[in-house]
């Protein structure tokens, strides 16, 4: 059914259309003025007037929080009602053009480490697309001076936080920006070419690490660089991550051919399933399925670079569903592989898997208790009330965090991490 709209009257037309011209003229202008109002508040913001706290500002005692103290608990829920805008990206523009006052500041030059540390530095590959701000204290709570730690940011991601991610390389020590990078499109084989493009620049880094670990923006640590350490020695080269046989569900992701959109004009757009099925996988490679999310080895790491049994089954992946959920999952249980999972053993599930700690909404009750921040896309994004459980669930890393949702638990979460 077509609807459309006429007028006879061509004087009332031209009229009519000038009017549209006008508002939408004044529109443009309104968010440009508002747009360039923002710049100059930001602009004028330093390093030392950025808010980096806020329980002590509203009185909120982070030990009270993991008591789950009725008090603590409803100050904070009232915080979130009137949190005060994140500094945006344009600020760590600015607070990193002085790296010397920065790095003293955020104290990134006090950070101690323990002999053990020292002998075991680890990698780390941050898949990164906004908020440059939340990244910056990522990085702060997992850096260590010993540690070598890669970043990838989205092509498609706005100038200003990729300005911001290239500041924070350019200031905070063993930090770099991926020598290669994608434009990722949700699904597709781009998100896990950023990986690989990581790591691939951190074999070649000077520094000898023993693990490797990949996060992306929302994440955050649960434990300390020295408990982490520890854990990992724990782990006599074999990996962690999930790795499950597949549901019939899940063996559609890589038995038909996908076909990829223009990322250009359809950045959340999935993979289209065609009516084309694949040939099997080569070199008779048994499919397993997990997460994105990893803690390798660095002898692992290596065997996938060099392996041609590796290259064969990346090209095989490029035209699946979301590979990155099913690549790692899979070589890790290739008979022979450095710190393999052997196919006969049980599925790692998400949850026995220590790598990272995530929430969805339709588990809640069942597998762990009801998200007390806010969902999207069936992820809970955690609330302070959630303090006592992450810490104490065991996992070394979570997901997801937004300071625009609650500040509080990042910043007990960070809090907690110094402690430690």
């Amino acid at each position: 059914m077509k609807i459309c709209f006429r007028l006879r009257n061509p004087g009332k037309q031209l009229l009519f259309l000038l009017l549209l011209i006008v508002v939408f003229c004044g529109l443009v202008i309104y968010v440009k003025v508002t747009d360039d109002d923002n710049d100059i508040k930001y602009n004028e913001t330093t390093l030392t007037n950025i808010q980096w706290s806020f329980t002590e500002q509203n009185e909120i005692n982070c030990s009270d929080i993991y008591e789950m103290d009725p008090v603590a608990l409803g100050k904070s829920l009232k915080l979130r009602k009137k949190i005060p805008p994140m500094p945006n990206d344009k600020v760590i523009v600015n607070v990193t053009l002085d790296c010397e006052q920065f790095l003293a500041i955020r104290r990134y030059n006090e950070v101690q480490v323990s002999e053990q540390e020292l002998n075991f530095p680890l990698a780390y590959s941050l898949v990164v697309h906004k908020d440059a701000y939340l990244v910056e204290r990522l990085l702060r709570a997992i850096y260590a001076p010993h540690n070598i730690y890669c970043i990838h940011y989205d092509l498609k991601s706005a100038s200003a936080f990729t300005e911001a991610i290239r500041g924070l390389a350019r200031c905070i020590p063993n930090v770099f920006v991926a020598s290669q990078l994608e434009t990722v499109q949700y699904a597709g084989i781009s998100r896990l070419r950023a990986d690989l493009n990581c790591l691939s620049d951190l074999l070649n880094s000077k520094i000898h690490w023993r693990y490797a670990i990949n996060l992306c923006g929302q994440d955050f640590p649960l434990r300390s660089n020295a408990e982490l350490v520890s854990e990992l020695k724990a782990l006599k080269g074999m990996n962690m991550l999930e790795t499950v046989r597949p549901s019939k569900y899940k063996e559609q992701r890589f038995t038909y051919h996908f076909r990829l959109k223009d990322v250009q004009f359809q950045y959340l757009a999935s993979p289209v399933k065609t009516g084309e099925k694949k040939q099997p996988p080569p070199h008779n490679i048994e499919m397993f399925v997990g997460s994105a999310y990893f803690v390798l080895s660095r002898e692992f790491v290596n065997f996938v670079h060099w392996s041609p049994l590796v290259k064969d089954f990346l090209t095989w992946s490029y035209d699946t569903y979301s590979p990155d959920e099913h690549f790692w999952a899979t070589l890790i249980r290739i008979p022979g592989v450095p710190g393999e999972i052997k196919r006969s053993d049980p599925d790692i599930s998400d949850l026995m898997s220590r790598t990272r700690l995530v929430k969805w909404q339709y588990l809640e009750g069942k597998l762990y208790p009801a998200c007390t921040g806010v969902h999207v896309h069936s992820v809970c994004i955690y609330g302070s009330a959630e303090l006592r459980w992450l810490l104490n669930d065991g996992h070394w890393f979570a997901n997801k965090f937004d300071l625009k949702v609650d500040p509080v638990i990042v910043e007990c979460l960070e809090r907690n991490l110094i402690e430690r």
